[in-house]
């Protein structure tokens, strides 16, 4: 799966949520496509606090917290 972009994984995402929801999958095809799905999930959500984290830094002036642009960050 470390190997899917984020629109693969999306994509397939989509997939099983529409087989899900079609509902004429039988009981062990639903849980195995139900047990990928959540892996695909929590795949996605890494991948999304990760980009997060590189657009933006959270970084303490005068005692207020500002967002900066990962960009602007010296020496990265």
């Amino acid at each position: 799966m470390d190997n899917l972009t984020f629109e693969q994984a999306m994509k397939r995402l989509e997939d099983i949520v529409s087989q899900l929801e079609a509902g004429e999958a039988p009981l062990d095809k639903s849980m195995a496509l139900f047990e990928e799905g959540t892996k695909l999930s929590a795949y996605l959500s890494n991948l999304l606090d990760t980009a997060e984290q590189k657009v933006t830094l959270v970084t303490e002036k005068d005692g207020e917290e500002s967002e900066v642009p990962f960009d602007t960050q010296e020496g990265e």
